[in-house]
């Protein structure tokens, strides 16, 4: 059972949200708040698994609020602003409710946020990247490797490539490093996708990748145990 708390300044919005939860047998309505300021000292007195959270109140914003606490329930974010989403990635929420929502949509977010509470590890699955004035959420499983030129990157997924602005470092350091190794100073690749290793290079796909002589040693200790 996980026990909500809805922090909205709209009532109708905590209306459907009051309405959504009750009809979800494994959710438990604990309290609902008008504002940040307010759910600040509720939580202070309660227990609370999953906060529905809306990003646009007065005086502190949600994202704002999220900022402020020291290890928060889990959170799914909800607004009528699609353009705050990277932002709620950036702090770990749950998921990304874009009002209005349907009881379907909201269904699958609490799904998700099942899936979490019992095993953290399912959380970490995907990626945001902003490119080109959107928003993608790329799943780790479907990167097959990423190319840097300067400091833009290319990620090469199964059925895409995207290229963004951001150095090879700091992209290395969003991907959890039991699946991911950079092998050369201008690549990082996917372990689960490659195809064969052969001399100094990799295959994955129709793509060769270089293996760098720095690199090599600990790349192969770590594709061969």
């Amino acid at each position: 059972m996980m026990r909500c708390l809805i922090i909205d300044d709209e009532p109708a919005a905590r209306d459907v949200l009051r309405t959504y939860i009750n009809d979800v047998s494994e959710l438990t309505l604990i309290g609902e708040c008008k504002n940040a300021l307010e759910a600040r000292s509720f939580l202070k007195e309660h227990e609370i698994d999953l906060i529905f959270l809306d990003i646009n109140m007065p005086r502190l914003t949600g994202i704002e609020f999220l900022k402020t606490l020291t290890n928060p329930p889990k959170v799914i974010l909800s607004t009528a602003y699609s353009e705050y989403a990277l932002d709620g990635y950036e702090l770990d929420v749950i998921d990304y409710l874009l009002k209005p929502f349907s009881f379907e949509r909201f269904l699958k977010a609490v799904e998700k946020a099942e899936r979490v509470i019992s095993d953290p590890a399912q959380h970490e699955s995907a990626i945001s990247i902003k490119a080109d004035g959107k928003i993608y959420r790329m799943p780790f499983e479907e990167i097959l490797f990423a190319e840097s030129q300067g400091d833009y990157i290319t990620v090469h997924t199964i059925d895409n490539k995207i290229t963004f602005y951001q150095t090879m470092k700091d992209f290395c350091g969003q991907l959890p490093e039991h699946q991911f190794i950079r092998i050369h100073r201008s690549y990082l690749i996917s372990l689960s996708h490659i195809d064969y290793v052969e001399g100094n290079t990799v295959k994955i796909g129709e793509t060769i990748i270089p293996v760098g002589k720095s690199y090599k040693d600990d790349f192969l200790k770590k594709y061969t145990t």
